[in-house]
């Protein structure tokens, strides 16, 4: 029994019915060349022939002292037909069906009482390719560890027929909290995460008030949630981007954010929704360095960005989320370790920032949306000798916050994920022509 971290524990207390709390990915593969119709069949008994469990995936909550999300426990034995099952999309097979499966996939809790994670293969598409939808939970392991995690599976050789599972992969550098010192970790940092929280939040979020409007406007996404999920993909040639970021002299992520900012910007003026007040995002910032394999627990800041919804001129909105951008990454600079985590575990959910109420505003949300920007291969992938040519990340929207946009960056182009609350977004999908819009208006004043 292993005690979970206090940021960890964040994500599974915040779980509800209305608010799952896993990451997903779906991941679109063309078979290789001379393939049978049962190519996924093929694939989908060598997963279940991978009969070897790594302990994290082997973890689910368990209740010590009277109290559950406290601690871990490991499961002697893992089902692996029901953890990686097989499905098909209906006919006649076509990629919004895929995706409207995911969603319903998405859109359901991971059973405690397991291992918190499921990998679904799913065939029937009309052009003949596969997908392996999974989801993991984030208090077992964050987004970019499981981009990571999933990314180890493939390889660039397109000849290779391997079969590597994320479930049991070979063990590179990385630390462990468990066992007894772990849990002497993990109980001193609860104890004393509170103050540093308080220290860390006091000296960040007051510097960053004199950067951005700190109290972000309530808007239509700022409403409590259902359980039930959109979901919404679609990739961008990462050339388009790279000729703005260089023509502006900005950061790619920069691009990223302004382009979400003017697909936001169009979102809600058709909708007559717009605020007056810039919207702000969460934008999440991985803590770990590139040689950190480490593949349980949480390692993600957090940087409030404004959008600049509030300017028309996307030259300009894109100078005010660049310099909003730099003003949040020195806040983090400034602080020690043990306050980077400590702020993080205050903002990477609104349920924390819920529970220190002097520190915001109660009449509105910290924060309008997550947009994420997660870091993927450069090169083409193959995972058993098939291409992947699609890796749509699936993240969390929060109670409050009831659309969640995330990307990933895959050879030469980008992968959008959109996820929305089935209720409280319509039309969801719109906002990817939205993207394709404002990133066309980037384009024309800035190329």
């Amino acid at each position: 029994m292993e005690f979970i971290a206090p940021v960890d524990a964040v994500f599974l207390l915040a779980e509800s019915r209305e608010q799952p709390m896993h990451v997903g990915s779906l991941q679109l593969f063309e078979p290789p060349e001379g393939a049978g119709d049962d190519f996924a069949a093929q694939v989908h008994a060598r997963l279940l022939g991978s009969t070897e469990v790594d302990p994290v995936f082997r973890k689910h909550p368990a209740t010590i002292f009277g109290a559950p999300q406290m601690a871990w426990t490991y499961a002697e034995e893992v089902e692996l037909d029901y953890h990686v099952r097989r499905l098909a999309v209906p006919g006649p097979g076509r990629m919004h069906q895929l995706v409207e499966l995911a969603s319903g996939l998405h859109s359901s809790l991971l059973d405690r009482h397991r291992p918190l994670w499921e990998f679904h293969l799913i065939e029937g598409l009309a052009d003949g390719r596969f997908a392996l939808y999974s989801k993991m939970h984030h208090a077992l392991i964050d987004g970019v560890s499981a981009q990571r995690l999933l990314r180890r599976t493939l390889t660039s050789d397109p000849a290779s027929s391997a079969t590597p599972v994320p479930w049991h992969l070979p063990r590179g550098r990385r630390s462990s909290a468990t066992g007894a010192g772990g849990a002497a970790r993990n109980l001193l940092s609860a104890a004393t995460s509170g103050a540093s929280l308080l220290r860390a939040a006091r000296t960040a979020l007051l510097r960053q008030q004199g950067n951005l409007p700190f109290a972000a406007p309530r808007t239509m996404f700022n409403v409590p949630i259902g359980g039930a999920r959109r979901s919404a993909v679609r990739s961008w040639p990462m050339d388009r981007l790279q000729q703005v970021k260089k023509a502006t002299g900005s950061t790619l992520n920069d691009v990223v954010l302004t382009m979400s900012a003017g697909a936001l910007r169009r979102y809600l003026s058709e909708r007559d929704a717009l605020p007056d007040k810039p919207l702000i995002a969460m934008v999440p910032m991985s803590l770990r360095g590139e040689d950190d394999e480490e593949a349980h627990g949480v390692k993600v800041g957090a940087v409030l960005c404004n959008l600049g919804t509030d300017i028309a001129d996307p030259l300009d909105r894109l100078q005010v989320v660049s310099a909003s951008m730099r003003d949040g990454k020195e806040v983090y600079r400034t602080l020690s370790a043990n306050q980077t985590m400590a702020l993080s575990a205050l903002m990477l959910s609104p349920l924390a920032l819920n529970l220190v109420p002097a520190l915001i505003p109660l009449t509105n949300p910290t924060f309008n949306l997550v947009i994420s920007n997660v870091p993927g291969p450069r090169e083409p992938m193959y995972w058993n000798g098939a291409r992947l040519d699609a890796s749509y990340p699936l993240s969390i929207p929060f109670d409050g916050q009831a659309v969640n946009i995330t990307l990933t960056s895959n050879a030469d182009h980008l992968d959008f994920g959109l996820v929305g609350c089935r209720r409280s977004v319509p039309q969801l999908p719109r906002l990817l022509d939205h993207l394709e819009e404002s990133l066309a208006e980037l384009e024309r004043a800035a190329v």
